[in-house]
């Protein structure tokens, strides 16, 4: 099993199987924390072999720098799912999108999204939330 596109985007779509994405983003800039982000989309393309045959759990989970979920309450998401290959096929490609709104960032920092296989972690997305000043200057906590 291989992720071959995991990003953070404005937006992203699956149109018969192509893969859409726009604005795709790894920080945000504010200019006060805690801040909240309206509305961005994950976007995952898995490519699927005969070996990947069978079920699975995908994990999905949005970490702090400490390793907590940003939101304990409903992370981390863990969707199970069959993997079916037709007779013949060398591999398949499958395209998940989720849409995230509302997401709340406490503090500037590097935060990641944690994608994995079957308790394994996969890949790990990184964002980074970076705080600026009045003049669009970084400031030091």
């Amino acid at each position: 099993m291989d992720i071959q596109i995991a990003t953070l985007a404005d937006f992203a779509a699956d149109y018969n199987g192509k893969l859409v994405i726009s604005g795709t983003f790894d920080t945000l800039v504010a200019r006060a924390v805690p801040v909240v982000h309206p509305q961005c989309s994950l976007a995952l393309r898995f490519c699927f072999t005969p070996e990947d045959i069978g079920r699975h759990k995908l994990s999905i989970n949005i970490i702090n720098e400490d390793g907590e979920s940003l939101d304990p309450n409903n992370m981390p998401i863990e969707p199970e799912f069959e993997v079916q290959l037709p007779k013949g096929t060398p591999f398949l490609t499958r395209n998940i999108i989720m849409n995230l709104q509302g997401l709340k960032f406490d503090a500037a920092g590097i935060y990641s999204i944690d994608l994995g296989i079957d308790g394994e972690i996969l890949m790990r997305v990184p964002l980074r939330i970076l705080q600026v000043d009045q003049a669009g200057q970084p400031v030091v906590a």
